[in-house]
């Protein structure tokens, strides 16, 4: 197993990792809209929020080299099933053909009181 840490992500907020890769796979912790430098939510609302979390997964997938375009399985949660379509519209705009499968899952409450968090499996670039 390999660490996968970067500070193009939030740094973690907990006894987690960024990332962990096996083989030719690459798992991401749960990532919410923080801003890296910050450490804040950004603003805007859900889509935002969504936005702001890809950005982050992006950055822990290059640093294991792979990439948004490697993405098999993404599991997204949110606070509010109302924000489902503005963040699905963020989603077609982000992600490419063919689509990662995908789970979305309301809850009732995320850390920091994000709306959003999303963690992915991933391939590793060949």
């Amino acid at each position: 197993m390999e660490r996968i840490a970067t500070g193009g992500a939030p740094a973690a907020i907990g006894p987690y990792s960024q990332g962990m890769a096996h083989g030719e796979f690459v798992f991401t912790a749960g990532q919410l809209g923080l801003d890296p430098a910050t450490g804040r939510l950004v603003d805007g609302g859900a889509a935002a929020e969504f936005e702001r979390a890809v950005a982050n997964i992006a950055a822990i997938l290059e640093t294991a080299g792979s990439g948004l375009d490697h993405v098999l399985k993404l599991t997204l949660y949110l606070t509010d099933l109302a924000d489902f379509e503005a963040v699905n519209q963020s989603a077609a705009r982000l992600f490419k053909e063919p689509f990662p499968a995908r789970a979305t899952v309301q809850v009732c409450r995320l850390p920091k009181d994000a709306r959003v968090e999303i963690d992915v499996i991933a391939a590793r670039s060949s």
